[in-house]
Formats: C-alpha cells, sequence, structure tokens
C-alpha cells in the first residue's frame, strides 16, 4: 500500500528479493496539468509496468473494496507513505499490517517526519518498520536504522537517502517475520526524554521570520526544499528560497533587510547573522541560482 515514489524504492526491492506481491493498493488516479488529465500514481504505473494487479479504493471502509483486499489473502500487509488504514484493513491479514516510517520512532510520529527532522536541525534520522495498531505512530518497533543528516543537507537529499535504506529495512523486517526472528518492541519514551511530533506543513509554517536565529532560519530552508518551499516578501511578490547558506556575522542592517551587489549575492539580516541566498524562484516566475535572478531583477 502506498502512492508517491518514496514507495515504489520499497515495492522494487521487495519484488527483485523475491517477496510474492498478491496485490498493490494506491490512490485513484488524479486529474493533473492543465489539460486536467488522470495521471497514475507513481506506485501505479510501477505496478502495471510489472504486471501487478493494482486496487484503487476511493474509500478505505467501502465493503466492496475490503472484500477484494480479502480475497487477495495476503499473509502481510505493508503500508509505505499511504493513508491511515480502518482498523478492519489493518488488522485484517494474519500476520497483520506494517508501516515503513521516516523516523527513529518515537520521535517525529506525523506526516511530516524528514520535513521536521531537517528543520529541527537534527543531526541524525533514520527509518523505523512497525506493527500499526490503533493510535498512529505508536506500534510495537520491528527494526531501525539510522545515519547521519549533513549541515547542508535538504529534506529532498534525506528522502533519497531515507527512500534506499528503508527499501532494504524493509527486506530484511520481512524476511525476519518470515523466518521468525524478529522480536517486537513496544515503543518507550524515556523520563526526561524531549519528543519531536512531525505534524503536516501548512503554508503558515513556510512563512519565514528573519527575527530568529540565522541558524534556524537555514534549517527551515533545507525542511522545506524542495518542496513546499520556505518563502518571504520581496516588494510585496512571494519569494521562495529553496537554497541558501548560514553567515555568522552579525548584520549591519536591521533583521529582515536585504543586501545586495546586484550581481553575485543577496543576503538577508536575522537575529545572529545572514542568509545568504543561493537559489530562489519569485511569484510568477521559475526556480533559478541567485545570479540568474539578480541579472534579471530590479530592486525599487
Amino acid at each position: 500500500m502506498g502512492t508517491p515514489e518514496f514507495a515504489v524504492a520499497s515495492l522494487d526491492a521487495l519484488l527483485k528479493a523475491g517477496a510474492t506481491i498478491a496485490g498493490v493498493i494506491t490512490a485513484p488516479d488524479k486529474p493533473a496539468g492543465r489539460g486536467m488529465e488522470l495521471q497514475q500514481s507513481a506506485v501505479k504505473k510501477y505496478a502495471v509496468d510489472n504486471g501487478l494487479r493494482v486496487l484503487q479504493p476511493e474509500k478505505l471502509k467501502d465493503p466492496v473494496f475490503q472484500e477484494k483486499l480479502r480475497q487477495l489473502n495476503a499473509d502481510l500487509q505493508i503500508c509505505v507513505a499511504f493513508r491511515m488504514l480502518p482498523e478492519t484493513v489493518w488488522n485484517m491479514p494474519p500476520m497483520g499490517t506494517i508501516n515503513l516510517h521516516g523516523s527513529l520512532l518515537p520521535q517525529y510520529r506525523g506526516a511530516a517526519p524528514i520535513n521536521w527532522a531537517v528543520i529541527n536541525g537534527e543531526k541524525e534520522t533514520g527509518v523505523t518498520t512497525f506493527k500499526l495498531q490503533h493510535a498512529i505512530d505508536t506500534g510495537n518497533i520491528l527494526l531501525q536504522e539510522s545515519f547521519p543528516v549533513g549541515a547542508d543537507d535538504t529534506a529532498g537529499i534525506v528522502h533519497d537517502t531515507m527512500k534506499a535504506i528503508g527499501a532494504r529495512l524493509l527486506v530484511k523486517t520481512v524476511d525476519g517475520l518470515a523466518t521468525g526472528t524478529i522480536t517486537e518492541t513496544p515503543q518507550t519514551i524515556a523520563p526526561n526524554e524531549t519528543i519531536h511530533h512531525a505534524p503536516k506543513i501548512f503554508t503558515e509554517t513556510c512563512l519565514i521570520h528573519f527575527d530568529n536565529p540565522v541558524k534556524a532560519v537555514h534549517d527551515l530552508v533545507r525542511g522545506l526544499a524542495p518542496y513546499p518551499g520556505a518563502f518571504t516578501f520581496l516588494n510585496g511578490k512571494k519569494l521562495k528560497i529553496f537554497k541558501a547558506t548560514a553567515q555568522y556575522t552579525i548584520p549591519n542592517v536591521p533583521v529582515g533587510e536585504y543586501q545586495t551587489d546586484g550581481k553575485t549575492f543577496l543576503s538577508v539580516a536575522c537575529a545572529d547573522g545572514l542568509l545568504d541566498l543561493k537559489e530562489v524562484q519569485l511569484e510568477g516566475k521559475k526556480k533559478m541560482a541567485i545570479e540568474d535572478f539578480l541579472r534579471g531583477y530590479q530592486f525599487k
């Protein structure tokens, strides 16, 4: 069960490892583009190309869908980047349902674990396979694997790293469950442990507040790149910032003010430093390197 490209890596790894895929459940085709033509999910495209049976329910509680799912007679269900499942679905197969989550649980439970780990400046994150149960992202842990997050890594870079590591971990998990060599471990939170959450990203999350320390601003930019993109305003127009660097020198202009030579650099003053913009997109324009942006932009 999955929809985006992130889930394709796991499906591909399972298929190549010799797993028998009884069926693939993904989102219904959706209209997109100027012509609003129906577009298949990344998972459906892969499944069709590989001759796998596909189910695309509008509603997971639909009795007709659930009966088709039951007829697949799957021993185990696997959920990667999909919707919240009702109990009648996740509790259907004899071995239950496992989920691949993009964090080291119990940290970063929620819809956007990759983004929030980077936004919070984590130096390490990872992936977890766990058994689904009633409360979201709280099931017993099966396996985990961590990896470092570089100081300039974006959410996109972490996503791609995690996609590959997660696919391998999922295959290892399925093998372990099949051979009975994995022990489920309940999620525990130490008395003094700070738990970070990973709620859905909203527009207000993406607005940059330059009165924060420059590291926090830089981490926000990294954590929202390449999507949906952190933004500010330049002469009344939204300016998305996809790449930047932090300069830890006290600015000589007020917080939020811009500095530029009009050719090679554009910096914004933060509470304790400067954010040097490297890749931006002005409202109504395409994404471009800062030199290209400055070449065509006239400051008022």
